[in-house]
């Protein structure tokens, strides 16, 4: 029997199909993503089994339930986590609280550092913290919380961002002071100097 060529394409048309559909369910979970993207798979908690990325690496997920989990500070997971994938970072980020000092603050950006320093950012507006990249190699454990437990959440956020404001206005107030020194000041100068004339 003698074999045609293309029976022979055909095959070799299904085998490259089989091999790239299971390439692919190999980068099936949000954990591959996110090493793709030189990032640590415990930024998202355990057990993350729906998610989405466009190709501008906009990116959600959808966990069962609002959680907590703990590291060397305590973050809180909402239902919907969403935000921006590019290297080594993730921008525009929403539905993760931080807790540092007993207050709340969201998670607006979180960045790695050169790979090789070990270290992680975490922006929360006020301020940038500073964690080791180990913290986050492996997903963690995600204590599931209460509605009303979720809504202390939002509290403490609003909280946060109240007095990142109130800061704000302090850090403002004290520039305003400092300028209306300087323009005494230069007064001062500028009155002593026409004295001279």
């Amino acid at each position: 029997m003698h074999s045609s060529p293309r029976i022979w394409l055909l095959l070799l048309c299904a085998f490259t199909v089989t091999f790239a559909s299971a390439s692919d369910s190999a980068k099936s979970s949000i954990y591959d993503v996110l090493h793709d993207y030189a990032l640590p798979k415990g930024l998202l908690p355990k057990g993350v089994k729906e998610f989405g990325i466009d190709d501008d690496g906009r990116f959600w997920v959808h966990l069962d339930q609002a959680c907590n989990a703990q590291f060397e500070n305590e973050m809180h997971y909402e239902r919907n986590v969403s935000g921006t994938l590019s290297y080594g970072q993730i921008g525009a980020l929403s539905g993760i609280t931080a807790q540092d000092l007993f207050l709340w603050f969201p998670v607006m950006d979180i960045r790695v550092d050169v790979p090789s320093s070990g270290l992680i950012y975490f922006d929360v507006g006020v301020v940038r913290k500073q964690f080791s990249l180990s913290l986050f190699e492996t997903p963690r454990e995600c204590v599931a919380v209460r509605s009303e437990e979720v809504d202390g959440f939002h509290d403490g956020k609003f909280m946060a961002e109240a007095v990142s404001k109130i800061q704000s206005s302090k850090l403002q107030y004290r520039f305003d002071q400092g300028n209306v020194a300087r323009d005494v000041l230069v007064s001062v100068i500028e009155a002593a100097l026409h004295l001279g004339d």
